[in-house]
């Protein structure tokens, strides 16, 4: 039995979705395992961590940087309910126990996603530990995401990955050239336009890419992984923003993506050659994934 229960019948790879799954209950996903993975992330980019301080608004790269945490990730962990912090494991594919995790939940769905969406590469996973009361900043991530709640409860809001009003084209530009989001900035009224879920254990939700997003625990804490891919669309996708933000910066104002199809095969064909020249990483792009169509996402 797959482990998330989606209605794939009405799936479609650029619109929001609510579903279901099965693991609440999993070994690898409880406190003690939890704090054992964050041992073995340390000395590595595997961890990311800030203090409850943080805002919906604040950026979110540099969120670790402006409100440090006040104790260890690993400490964190181990008693997330009064850290005061957020915690992230990045790419647990990485720990040969977590892989098999992550291939247990995208292996049973990969025949229903490409029936849809082909080419299914680059699976990640992420484990976020969150302590009451506390926001993960607006941001927009560079793959198709499947979000699932764990323990706790939380508030998601996420925007169809088409509001330009909420993230323009231009921002998306910037985060695919160099995984920029100063262009990625948070509006209170924003909320208004959301589609907002309230997540308990068992539940999750489906964001495209480049879908504007921003949480917020209750007051209790939370622990959500989720599960990440591209594809063959993701992949073209990324390309031509990353030739539109290379034109902007030569002085030239280049189609929207999907308004001129000449210009997005154009677009596609130059940066395929940029990135074979320049490598994952050169200039551009920020993702290896627009150079590899590995298996596994890499971390970066």
């Amino acid at each position: 039995m797959p482990i998330i229960d989606m209605d794939w019948a009405a799936f479609d790879p650029w619109r929001i979705q609510p579903f279901k799954h099965t693991l609440t209950d999993h070994p690898l996903l409880q406190t003690d395992q939890l704090v054992e993975l964050g041992k073995r992330c340390r000395g590595t980019k595997r961890w990311y961590a800030f203090s409850s301080n943080v805002t919906a608004g604040t950026d979110f790269d540099d969120a670790a940087t402006l409100f440090p945490t006040s104790k260890s990730a690993v400490d964190s962990l181990r008693d997330i309910s009064a850290a005061k912090a957020w915690v992230l494991l990045r790419h647990i594919q990485a720990d040969p126990l977590y892989r098999e995790l992550v291939d247990s939940v995208i292996n049973p769905i990969k025949p229903q996603i490409e029936r849809k969406d082909p080419g299914l590469y680059y699976r990640a996973g992420w484990i976020f530990s969150a302590s009451p009361n506390t926001a993960t900043p607006f941001h927009i991530d560079r793959s198709h995401v499947l979000l699932l709640q764990v323990r706790g409860t939380k508030t998601v809001y996420v925007w169809d990955p088409d509001d330009t009003d909420v993230c323009s084209e231009r921002a998306r530009d910037c985060f695919h050239l160099r995984h920029d989001l100063s262009r990625t900035l948070w509006h209170d009224e924003f909320r208004q336009r959301a589609h907002v879920f309230e997540l308990r254990p068992g539940m999750g939700v489906y964001m495209p890419l480049t879908s504007p997003h921003m949480v917020e625990t209750s007051n209790e804490a939370s622990t959500t992984i989720s599960f990440t891919y591209n594809t063959h669309a993701t992949r073209r996708n990324a390309k031509v923003h990353v030739m539109r933000e290379m034109l902007y910066r030569l002085g030239m104002t280049p189609p929207d993506v999907g308004k001129s199809h000449v210009f997005d095969h154009a677009a596609l064909a130059a940066a395929s050659a940029i990135v074979v020249c320049h490598g994952p990483g050169g200039h551009p792009p920020a993702c290896p994934s627009l150079r590899r169509r590995s298996e596994y996402a890499v971390a970066d």
